[in-house]
Formats: structure tokens, sequence, C-alpha cells
């Protein structure tokens, strides 16, 4: 694995062993407080030009609990494209740090980094794509298949294995969130559907959309809910919301779908919004569960990436 710019980038024979080495690495601090230093001495440049709770605080706490360090620039203090050529801080990066994170308005900012840096680049969000973001939704859904967090540490590959079979039913914008969702659940086997208003589907070729939310989650194990509105899309809010009004996850649609169904969300939640509080406060929700996941994907992800050969 070289960088990790997109799930599809990448064999699913790899993207498994980076959970399964997620898996390893939580199993271990569960154990015993502490992981391995096997990034002892490296450090990660990381890139923000959009804000960040998940994703700085996953990254940079994974890099600290493997025995690294992170450096964290502000979009006012590098200016990608703008103050220097995005070619040329990834040449004066890739001199100094052992690894590249970006969190990006274009995912053709990524493509530069890559192609200039000389040490691996990670997409921590584009426009394009989160896969850091699916890694975690795999760990979770791992935990969920297997019976819990305990039972997928005893068993990763038989965990992941189970993902197989289930039905994911994202709800809400066809996103970047909901592109790499689909493609690590097929990477894992599990059935992905979108539940949209006309308009707003992905189209990548062979996504399974309806628009009806009720008739989608009717099958549904997993109910995923992300905002209506993305970064960058506040003058589209009154409008979307307004076309989003029938794919709220609320009782009533959660209601919808069989009893051994769960909620995630990627976060930040607004809530009554996209998704109730009784949603997700509820016993069915395992929102919080999969934002501490961010953490152990993330240590996965640059184990794989960062540590010595």
């Amino acid at each position: 694995m070289q960088h990790f710019l997109n799930i599809t980038d990448h064999s699913p024979e790899t993207i498994r062993g980076v959970l399964v080495r997620a898996l390893a690495l939580r199993a271990e601090r569960r154990a015993t407080g502490q992981n391995a230093p096997v990034l002892a001495g490296r450090a990660l440049a990381m890139l923000f030009e959009k804000p960040s709770l998940r994703t700085r605080v996953s990254f940079e706490q994974a890099m600290n609990h493997l025995g690294g360090h992170a450096v964290v620039l502000g979009r006012d203090e590098v200016g990608l494209g703008k103050r220097e050529s995005v070619a040329d801080v990834a040449r004066v990066l890739g001199g100094m740090v052992e690894g590249i994170a970006a969190r990006v308005f274009s995912h053709a900012h990524l493509e530069t980094l890559a192609a200039h840096a000389g040490v691996p680049v990670v997409n921590m969000l584009s426009e394009v794509s989160h896969p850091a973001q699916a890694l975690a939704d795999a760990l979770t859904l791992a935990d969920v298949a297997a019976g819990g967090p305990e039972a997928a540490e005893a068993d990763p590959v038989g965990a992941l294995d189970a993902v197989a079979g289930l039905k994911v039913v994202f709800v809400g914008d066809g996103n970047n969130v909901a592109r790499s969702l689909m493609r690590v659940c097929g990477v894992l086997g599990a059935h992905f559907a979108l539940a949209c208003p006309e308009g707003y589907a992905l189209d990548d070729a062979g996504v399974v959309v309806s628009h009806d939310a009720v008739a989608a989650v009717a099958d549904a194990d997993v109910l995923y809910a992300d905002t209506f509105v993305s970064m960058g899309e506040e003058d589209q809010k009154d409008a979307k919301i307004k076309a989003f009004g029938d794919f709220v996850i609320d009782q009533k649609l959660l209601g919808a779908a069989p009893g051994r169904a769960v909620v995630l969300h990627c976060l930040p939640a607004y809530r009554g919004v996209e998704i109730t509080d009784a949603v997700m406060d509820g016993a069915q929700s395992r929102v919080f569960a999969q934002a501490h996941n961010r953490l152990h994907a993330q240590k996965g992800l640059l184990a794989e990436l960062m540590a010595p050969a």
C-alpha cells in the first residue's frame, strides 16, 4: 500500500488486511492499555482545508498511540495551491515527514500530493470520497456482525466474513461518504442500498437506489445517516432540507426496519434534521461506538502505510 486516496485503489485483500490490523491494535490497547510503538520516530503532516473533530483527533491520537507524532497545519498556514503550489508543498513535506494526510475541497490536490511527495499520502476527506471514515464504518459493521467488539477482536477474520450478507441502507444524499461506504460494503460482501429523493443518487455504476425510504429499510440490518447539507453546500440548505423531508431517520422510519437493525451516523449530526434525538440516543444506535472506531481504523491504516518494513 503506497497511498490511501480511495477504497477502490486497493484490492479487497489489502483493505481486509488494514481492518484485521486495526482490530488487533484495538484489542492490544484494550488488553494492555497501550500499543507497541511501531511508528516511533515517524511524523505525519496533517493538512486541513476543512474543519474537523473526529478526523483530526483520530489521526493525531493514532500517531501518538503508535509512538509517532503529528504536525497539524491549518488552511491559513499552508494555502494549498495559493501560497505555494500543491506540488511544491508535497516536495517540501516529503523531505521532512514520513507521511502526509490531507482534508481538502479538491480531490485533485490529493492526487498531486501523492505524485510529488515521495511518502504515503492519505485522504482525510475530499469531495469525491471519505475512505478513512469507511474503514471505521467497516469495523463497526464487523462489531455488529460478530455480536460485539470483543467477539470481533477474538476472531477478526470471522467477524469481517460475517459482514457478508448484511444489508446497509444509506438514507440521505448520494455524497462522498455514501460512495466510500458503498465501496467498503462491496469489499466485505455486504449489500448496499441508497435511499434518497430523485436527483440525489450516486451516479456510480451498480448502486441500488430507492426513492421510498420506508420500503428501502424494510429488510435492513443497518440504517446510515449523514448530513443532508455537506460543507460547501450551505447555499443549498433550504432546498435540500425540504427535498429530504421524507428521509429523516426517526422512530417511525426505524420502526419500519427489522428489530435487529442498528443506526449509524458519520457525524456531525444535525439532530432533528436528518436524525432525531430519540433514534441517535436510543438502544439501536451505534453512532458513538462508530465514532470511536475512527481511532482504531486510523491506527490500522497508518501502521500499514508508515511502519518500517
